[in-house]
């Protein structure tokens, strides 16, 4: 059936071959993982995964059938040929060029490539600088393999387009271009069912990369783009009531204003709010993560207050932010940074401070446009924004800015004009990938979990020299330092995506203003980022009401003490019993302790709902 139309149904067919390509390259790529899969399981990838295939195929295959169309009413003069040729070429190098990125990706972030790095754009030397220790030359080849055989492929399977039959007249063109177009609705909802097809139609294994491997990649990216601006929460899992009944549950009524116990020497103190990047617990020893990698945070450990069992609320640096700075939630599939209508409704510690008189300032040594964090950073308020344009070209040396000794060095300098009380936040950078630090080697070796460990290294070091001066300094002896990561890691280990053990993060509390009885204290009572704002606000005799998400850990019932975190399309929630995870697309556990009740995945369910409806509503 080598005819002109004939081609519709071969240009879906080349489409369908290209995401089996695809997905036997990502199979490749991710060897380590689908090396423990069975071959059922390796099958089933294929096989379930051809529904999102299919309606990532009639998606694409929807600009050509309408050129057909218009090519039907146009007559012979109208340049089909030399369009279909382009717009396939453009579709084939956006596909590949996103293939081949989801392929590092997804050993990085552990989820399918979705909309997320397209809030990076704005910023492309800091993206070509998370993915500084990418192979790109590995990359660059696997890149021009598949556009080469995608390109054999559409010249074995369509060519050149025929040209129409003499004895077929327009109208009968034109019947012809509107069935096919008719019949590409089926493969494009995934059937004739009553719900359009979405990722949980092909999940179909316990095991999360086999459906993440399942899933087709490009309708990932487009249903991602679509959902961006919906206003319709996905997760509906109990009646409101319920939901709201089971939330609210988690937080005391009354929310206590002070803690029982009074750490400070002064209700004023300043407040010196350095966030750490990628500091997960595995690297910090008085956590029990690898010692002699955080010998500064390990000796104020000893000498500070210790919060021994944090989590991040998220995954990014500007999820982090969010929680610790106004102590909101994270989502599942999006950001709220990215939405500044929304986030000028978030409460925020520079504001609440401010209302009782506090100067502040923003460090941080590289770009604050990354993933839209100045907005955030202006609406909360802050006086002065100190950013990477601010350093002398000499002082960035790094491919994300200024590098955190070179920070450190300008808020020593500094600090002494600020109008106390003053509430500084600074946010180092050096940890991050490709963890490219000014210092001699620490650990030996050159591979990635090992340059992670020396800028782990470096920023602690950097950091306990700022400490040591900054403790000659006459500001010091009225300021409380409050120590915290941004997020997690899944290195050391290669912990999952999903695992509370990504999530586990360090905060200590230092500075001259703590009481030395407080000092060597331990606080082992479960607490997440988003506790943060109230925990600090309860010890400066602040109201706490404006954080319906956050509560004070050194108030909180142990036994009652909760900690809600969100990955990609998931979310988990640990509690004093153990953990569970879900995965939201699945719908269903992931993981889950044991002796953890399924009355905790209830909880879960309710407090995505809850916080994810919030989110709809800023």
């Amino acid at each position: 059936m080598k005819n002109r139309f004939a081609f519709q149904p071969r240009y879906f067919l080349f489409w369908l071959c290209f995401f089996f390509l695809a997905k036997l390259l990502f199979l490749a790529y991710q060897f380590r993982l689908v090396a423990p899969l069975s071959a059922a399981t390796v099958a089933n990838i294929f096989w379930y995964g051809l529904r999102l295939d299919a309606s990532a195929a009639a998606y694409l295959c929807l600009p050509a059938f309408l050129l057909f169309l218009v090519d039907s009413l146009a007559g012979p003069r109208f340049p089909l040929q030399p369009l279909l040729r382009y717009i396939t070429s453009v579709a084939v190098l956006v596909v590949t060029t996103l293939t081949i990125a989801d392929l590092e990706l997804y050993q990085v972030w552990g989820f399918r490539l979705d909309a997320t790095p397209l809030q990076y754009l704005n910023t492309p030397a800091e993206m070509a600088a998370s993915a500084g220790a990418a192979p790109w030359a590995l990359l660059l080849a696997l890149w021009a393999g598949l556009l080469a055989g995608s390109w054999g492929l559409y010249q074995r399977l369509i060519g050149r387009l025929p040209a129409t039959p003499v004895a077929f007249g327009r109208w009968r063109a034109l019947a012809v271009s509107v069935l096919y177009l008719a019949l590409a609705v089926v493969p494009l909802r995934g059937g004739v069912q009553q719900i359009p097809v979405n990722q949980s139609d092909v999940y179909f294994s316990p095991v999360p990369f086999a459906n993440h491997a399942a899933v087709n990649m490009a309708w990932n990216v487009m249903n991602s783009l679509l959902q961006q601006n919906s206003t319709v929460n996905p997760y509906p899992y109990l009646p409101d009531s319920t939901a709201t009944r089971l939330v609210s549950q988690l937080y005391p009524a009354g929310r206590p204003q002070a803690a029982p116990q009074q750490l400070l020497t002064t209700p004023r103190p300043n407040v010196l709010f350095i966030i750490l990047e990628s500091f997960t617990s595995k690297w910090v020893g008085s956590l029990g993560g690898q010692a002699g990698t955080t010998p500064t945070l390990d000796s104020l450990a000893r000498t500070g207050v210790l919060f021994s069992n944090v989590y991040a609320a998220g995954d990014r640096s500007q999820k982090g932010l969010v929680a610790l700075l106004s102590g909101y939630p994270n989502q599942p599939t999006t950001s709220i940074i990215k939405y500044p209508r929304k986030t000028e409704r978030l409460p925020h510690l520079a504001r609440s401070l401010a209302a009782v008189g506090y100067s502040s300032r923003y460090y941080h040594g590289g770009e604050l446009a990354f993933a839209n964090m100045k907005s955030y950073l202006v609406a909360a308020g802050y006086n002065q924004l100190t950013e990477r344009s601010d350093f002398r070209a000499a002082e960035q040396n790094s491919k994300w800015g200024a590098h955190d000794h070179v920070l450190f060095r300008r808020m020593l300098s500094e600090l002494p004009a600020q109008r106390q009380p003053f509430f500084v936040t600074a946010f180092t950078l050096s940890s991050h990938e490709p963890f490219d630090v000014p210092m001699a080697t620490r650990f030996r070796g050159s591979d990635e979990t090992t340059r992670f460990r020396n800028s782990v290294y470096y920023t602690d070091h950097a950091l306990g020299q700022f400490l040591r001066a900054a403790q000659e300094q006459p500001w010091w002896a009225n300021t409380l330092v409050v120590l915290v990561a941004d997020h997690g890691h899944p290195l050391p280990g290669g912990t999952p995506n999903y695992a509370p053990a990504k999530f586990r993060i360090p905060l200590i509390l230092t500075g001259g203003a703590l009481r030395a009885e407080a000092r060597g204290q331990v606080v082992a009572t479960l607490g997440s980022q988003t506790d943060v704002a109230a925990t600090l606000l309860a010890q400066l005799a602040l109201p706490t009401a404006a954080y319906p998400f956050s509560r004070n850990i050194l108030a909180a019932d142990s036994a009652s003490a909760f900690a809600f975190y969100c990955f990609t399309d998931g979310f988990g929630l640990v509690t004093p019993r153990g953990a569970v995870t879900f995965d939201n697309a699945a719908r269903q556990v992931i993981s889950r302790s044991p002796g953890v009740p399924a009355a905790q995945l209830q909880v879960g369910k309710a407090y995505q709902q809850v916080s994810f409806e919030d989110f709809l509503r800023k």
